[in-house]
């Protein structure tokens, strides 16, 4: 009877055992399904959480920045300025002697005085000269006045010459005639063909003749003369006209002196003004709101021109360079807004616009060879695993803090798409 009674209650354990061991390996079937199935669905919300928004840790801090070298050159005589010290837009950062260049610029200004003053000597010089200018064309036009007189003169001379001669020359033939005429009627009284009369009228007539050669001689030879002094008097007019344009040409080249002088203005002007230049660059002020980094001078050294003193940190605007894969650029659109960690303070969160996206890299001498002048280097071998090309995307941060943030830090970007319109 207890052997049957054992044997039963050793059934109903081996029953219970059973429908246990049953139940667990239901309940692991169940398990395993929902784990699947969660592992499948965080797949997928990864995947559109990725695509959708698109995020990066491959990111860092960026502003502009430019090095200070001073643009003279000189013993720096005041630094206002400390390494990693902030400093506002119009803030003094360092003072280099200007003492030679206060030199430079009074000797620039006073060569500029005395360029004046002798620009003012010569125009008192060239009113002179003017009025010089003024007579001596007053005294060529009269010479040449005189020029045409006289040689109108000479054309009058040589008309009475001219007619002298006629004059001369009809004189002589009428005493010639007289003379023979007197010659042929002489004979005659003897043998009384003709009268006394008409030999005393004949005799008149030769006398009469004969002086009025004379008279015609002297005045030819009177008109000569003045022929002469009219030649000589345009002689002495051409001489005199001469003379005057000589005069009128010296004067109005000395009027012209002052051109060299006036042109001069404004080199002595470009003087000044570059003295003036170098003068004000001996104080080197902050151009816009920045951190001073990099400083590697100290009062009293020598700064040279175009040597870097400090370098300046634009804090007004800050970027981020995000590098995103090529798959998840189509997901990211300028305008788009963005969340910026930086990974020395993780729980600071910054708001940022995208700006643009990056449009070329350098290719990947593994994958497509090297580019050069002659044929292209192509890989002989390929690649099983293929990793998608990084883009710069440039992200500007709205608002960024005063402090707190620096150039080059790690950043985590993630893009939340565009702002939704209230």
């Amino acid at each position: 009877m207890r052997t049957i009674q054992v044997t039963a209650i050793q059934d109903n354990l081996g029953r219970e055992h059973d429908n246990h061991i049953a139940k667990l390996h239901w309940y692991g079937r169940i398990v395993t399904a929902a784990m699947v199935l969660l592992a499948t669905v965080g797949l997928i919300a990864v995947y559109l959480v990725t695509t959708w928004r698109p995020q990066t840790d491959d990111a860092e801090i960026f502003a502009n920045y430019i090095g200070i070298a001073p643009v003279v050159e000189g013993p720096i005589l005041h630094l206002n300025v400390a390494d990693n010290q902030r400093v506002r837009q119009g803030d003094l950062l360092f003072e280099i002697d200007d003492r030679p260049y206060k030199y430079a610029l009074d000797r620039a200004v006073s060569d500029q005085a005395a360029l004046e003053g002798q620009i003012v000597d010569e125009q008192r010089r060239i009113r002179a000269e003017v009025h010089a200018v003024t007579a001596s064309g007053a005294a060529t036009r009269s010479a040449s006045a005189n020029v045409d007189r006289a040689q109108a003169s000479i054309r009058e001379a040589e008309a009475d010459v001219a007619h002298s001669e006629a004059a001369l020359d009809r004189v002589k033939a009428e005493w010639a005639y007289a003379e023979n005429n007197l010659h042929r009627v002489e004979p005659l009284l003897v043998k009384q063909f003709v009268t006394v009369d008409q030999v005393d009228q004949a005799r008149t007539t030769e006398r009469a003749s004969a002086q009025s050669v004379h008279e015609a001689e002297s005045q030819l030879a009177l008109n000569r003369a003045h022929l002469n002094s009219m030649l000589a008097a345009l002689a002495q007019a051409k001489a005199s006209a001469e003379q005057s344009t000589a005069q009128l040409q010296q004067s109005q080249s000395s009027v012209l002196t002052l051109d060299p002088l006036v042109g001069q203005r404004q080199g002595r002007a470009a003087a000044i003004a570059n003295a003036q230049y170098n003068y004000n660059q001996c104080r080197v002020y902050a151009p816009f709101d920045a951190r001073v980094t990099n400083l590697i001078i100290s009062e009293g050294a020598y700064a040279h021109v175009g040597q870097e003193i400090f370098t300046l940190i634009d804090t007004r605007v800050w970027w981020v360079l995000a590098n995103f894969r090529e798959t998840q650029l189509k997901h990211i659109q300028p305008g788009m807004t963005a969340d910026v960690y930086v990974m020395s303070d993780p729980g600071l969160r910054f708001t940022g616009v995208v700006e643009s996206t990056g449009y070329g890299v350098i290719p990947d001498p593994s994958l497509v060879g090297r580019i050069s002048s002659g044929l292209p280097d192509v890989q002989r071998t390929l690649s099983w695993v293929h990793l998608a090309s990084r883009y710069p995307v440039r992200i500007r941060i709205e608002s960024p803090p005063s402090a707190g943030i620096r150039l080059g830090e790690s950043a985590v970007v993630v893009i939340r798409g565009y702002k939704r319109k209230p």
